[in-house]
C-alpha cells in the first residue's frame, strides 16, 4: 500500500520522444507543461532507431532549452553515422548550452533482434561514443543498464563488463531498462557493486498506459512481466478508466518499494503522456512547485 506521510524526498526525470506531426507536437508540449512543475532533475529526448529522428530530436532539445526552465538531456546513438557526424551533433548541443547526453549504441535499423553492424567510419560501441564525448566536452553522460540483461548479452559477466567499459570511458550515470520486479534490480545492483562500479544506477519506470503494448515491447527487449502483475490488468482491455487507476497504483507501489531500500532517483518513460505519470508522482507525495514551463513567446518546433 502506498502511504506517503510527508513531502517527497526523491528525484524524478522524464523521457519524451520527438513529435513527427503537428498533433503529436501539441501532445508533447501539453505533457511537458503538465509535468514541468514537478521540477524534474532533467528531461531526456529519445533518438529514433537508426538515427531516424536525429533532426527532430535536436530541434526538440533546443526548444526545451529555449522555452523552459528544464534541463534537457539529448539521446545520441552510434547507428548509421560516422564519427565526424556524431561529433558535429555533440558540438552543436554544447554550443546550444545542452550539458547532458544520453549515450547509447542504438538498436539495429531493422529492429531489436536483427543483426547490429557498426558504421565503418563510426563509433563501434557505446564506450567509444562516451570516450569521444568526454574528450570533447565536460558534459554529464548517462548510459543504459539492463537489470535482466541485454538480449544480446550471452551471460552476466559480459553484461557487467559492457557497463564497466562505459563507466571507465567517462559515463556519470546509468539509467535502466524498465523492469517490474524490484528483486531483479536489487540483484543487478549487487552485481554492479561487486564489479566496483559506483556511478548511480537509476531505475527506469514504465507506467503501463496499455498493458498489451507494454507486454509486447517487454517481450522484444527481454523484460519479464510477473504473473501477479499481469493478473492485475486481466479483463481491463475495454475499461480504460480502471486500467489507469490500476496502472498508477502498480507504478507507485514499485517506486515506493525501491524508496524503502534507499533509492532516491527515478526515470519515468512517459510515452509523451502526462496524466498517468503525474498521478503516480502525486501518490508518492510529490506536489507541483516549479514556475510555469514556458515563456510568453513560444518559438515553433519544425516538424520533419
Amino acid at each position: 500500500m502506498i502511504t506517503p506521510q510527508q513531502p517527497a524526498t526523491f528525484n524524478v526525470s522524464f523521457e519524451f520522444f520527438p513529435p513527427k506531426s503537428e498533433k503529436m507536437e501539441k501532445t508533447l508540449w501539453a505533457s511537458i507543461e503538465r509535468l514541468a512543475p514537478l521540477n524534474p532533475k532533467f528531461v531526456s529526448v529519445t533518438y529514433g532507431a537508426g538515427g531516424s529522428t536525429r533532426e527532430r530530436t535536436h530541434r526538440t532539445v533546443q526548444a526545451l532549452k529555449q522555452r523552459t526552465h528544464l534541463a534537457p538531456a539529448a539521446h545520441l546513438t552510434c547507428v548509421n553515422a560516422s564519427c565526424v557526424e556524431v561529433d558535429a551533433v555533440v558540438d552543436a548541443y554544447a554550443e546550444a548550452g545542452v550539458q547532458h547526453i544520453v549515450a547509447l549504441r542504438g538498436d539495429p535499423p531493422d529492429g531489436i533482434g536483427s543483426r547490429y553492424d557498426a558504421h565503418p567510419d563510426g563509433y563501434q560501441n557505446t564506450a567509444d561514443l562516451v570516450a569521444a564525448i568526454r574528450a570533447r566536452h565536460a558534459m554529464e553522460i548517462s548510459v543504459s543498464a539492463y537489470p535482466e540483461r541485454h538480449p544480446e548479452s550471452p551471460d552476466w559477466d559480459t553484461e557487467i563488463d559492457v557497463l564497466k567499459r562505459k563507466v571507465d570511458a567517462g559515463a556519470t550515470r546509468a539509467i535502466t531498462q524498465f523492469f517490474f520486479d524490484n528483486t531483479d534490480y536489487y540483484r543487478y545492483i549487487d552485481r554492479v557493486s561487486d564489479a566496483g562500479i559506483t556511478i548511480p544506477i537509476v531505475p527506469g519506470i514504465a507506467p503501463i498506459h496499455s498493458f498489451k503494448s507494454v507486454a509486447r515491447f517487454a517481450k522484444g527487449c527481454g523484460a519479464r512481466i510477473p504473473a501477479a502483475l499481469a493478473a492485475r490488468f486481466d479483463g481491463l482491455d475495454a475499461d480504460p478508466k480502471t486500467h489507469e487507476l490500476v496502472a498508477a497504483t502498480v507504478a507507485a507501489e514499485q517506486v515506493e518499494g525501491l524508496r524503502r531500500q534507499g533509492i532516491r532517483d527515478f526515470h519515468f518513460y512517459t510515452m509523451n503522456k502526462s496524466d498517468l505519470v503525474f498521478a503516480i508522482c502525486h501518490l508518492l507525495g510529490m506536489r507541483p512547485s516549479a514556475p510555469p514551463v514556458a515563456s510568453a513567446e513560444k518559438p515553433a518546433i519544425a516538424v520533419v
